[in-house]
């Protein structure tokens, strides 16, 4: 089941913007366990099952220990002292704190992985053409850029199947990565030349009158998503707040 599979685009960033930007005004359990929850309950309904949100998330998974840890041993010290060494203080306040930033990039995080999972090029790049009215010509080279972003690896690949035909590739790991980026540097670099020469002869540096192949438009759909995600934020805060978990940026 995948209900954003209508969506437009620009309407996830904009949802996205709704549900973790108020997040950000407190540093506590409370308001990110419920912004997680609610994200790893409709993920599904998203089209990204569970086990491809672990999977395409393994970063934030790894990230969240590590920016927790960090807390714990350098949040401000307020409460009582469980552990203390030169500039370390494990305290309450310190602990709370390591909870509470640990869930908050998990709670702003997944949603990216959620609401942007499948997002296709080209129809972002007529949302924000045609309904936020960025300037043409960077929205068509920005998405021309990301189509050939998908080339790298393959790229990489082809390169180091004929250096390793001609007997050049038997050098240090370091010397190899180095020489290999600057030759995906140059190979992208004509790649790009070739891209402007062509996409200019075909009209795209046209900067009046421009048609456009598909009208990027909005509806019902799109309106109901930023609701429920105003909403889950919404409700995220206000139970923080009447509970006693607000803390407003961590104070």
């Amino acid at each position: 089941m995948n209900l954003l599979i209508k969506i437009n685009p620009v309407t996830r960033i904009i949802a996205l913007m709704v549900l973790t930007t108020p997040l950000l005004l407190s540093l506590d359990v409370m308001s990110a366990a419920i912004a997680l929850v609610a994200t790893i309950i409709l993920a599904p309904f998203a089209g990204v099952t569970w086990k491809m949100l672990l999977k395409r998330g393994w970063m934030l998974f790894l990230m969240a220990p590590v920016a927790a840890l960090s807390m714990a041993l350098y949040g401000r010290p307020d409460g009582k002292e469980y552990f203390s060494f030169l500039l370390i203080h494990v305290t309450d306040n310190s602990l709370a704190l390591a909870a509470a930033i640990g869930l908050r990039v998990l709670a702003i995080g997944l949603p990216v992985v959620v609401l942007i999972a499948r997002i296709d090029p080209t129809d972002l790049g007529d949302g924000l053409a045609q309904l936020l009215k960025l300037p043409e010509r960077f929205v068509i080279g920005a998405v021309a850029g990301s189509r050939l972003m998908t080339l790298f690896r393959e790229d990489w690949y082809s390169m180091s199947r004929a250096r390793r035909a001609r007997g050049i590739a038997d050098q240090g790991q370091i010397k190899h990565f180095f020489t290999m980026a600057f030759g995906l540097l140059v190979l992208s670099l004509r790649r790009g030349s070739k891209l402007a020469t062509a996409m200019e002869a075909r009209g795209f540096g046209r900067t009046t009158g421009r048609t456009w192949a598909r009208e990027s438009t909005v509806g019902a759909r799109d309106l109901v998503l930023i609701l429920v995600c105003a909403a889950i934020s919404a409700i995220a805060l206000t139970v923080s707040i009447q509970t006693g978990f607000f803390k407003f940026l961590g104070t």
